[in-house]
């Protein structure tokens, strides 16, 4: 996993909108600063809201995926660590990236698209349009770390979960 000494580690972390994956990624951010040395945190929504970023059909979201990619090589270049969550799901995507990054770990926030949607944890699910999982089936690739939330786990737990499955798959310093 960890094949460049002198770059920083991308740990890609994807899922269903309302899974989870930025509030876990917040409460592992300081560990994996600890661990693995300076450590930034990306969200793709903020990325696609700064830049309006509106297009989610398929063209669309490859060319915000592309814009994904330059930002975490430009990150990750500069032995940075970063954590970037992004709903994802797509094995052609999961393959760019592969090919791009050597210093990679990539991480599903597992949950069931429909409880998710009734919890109306985010308004993503209101449009009804293009929205993976729904109308927009998932493509998914294989992950180094598979990480369940059923929403029944109190976040702590799952973060600590999660950070020892991390530590498991990648040495640290």
């Amino acid at each position: 996993m960890i094949k460049k000494v002198n770059k920083g580690i991308l740990f890609w972390i994807e899922g269903f909108s309302g899974s989870g994956k930025t509030t876990l990624a917040k409460k592992i951010k300081s560990k994996i600063n600890k661990l693995y040395g300076p450590t930034i945190l990306i969200n793709g929504d903020d990325i696609r809201s700064i830049f309006k970023l509106n297009d989610f059909s398929k063209l669309g979201r490859l060319n915000v995926f592309k814009k994904y990619v330059l930002i975490s090589r430009l990150i990750t270049n500069q032995k940075i660590n970063l954590i970037f969550t992004v709903v994802g799901l797509n094995k052609k995507y999961q393959y760019l990236l592969k090919k791009k990054f050597k210093n990679i770990i990539t991480i599903l926030i597992k949950t069931n698209i429909h409880k998710v949607s009734k919890m109306k944890i985010k308004k993503t699910y209101e449009e009804k349009e293009n929205i993976v999982g729904l109308n927009i089936k998932p493509d998914y690739p294989k992950y180094e770390i598979i990480l369940v939330n059923n929403f029944k786990k109190n976040l702590d737990k799952l973060s600590l979960e999660l950070i020892n499955k991390i530590k498991k798959k990648l040495p640290h310093k």
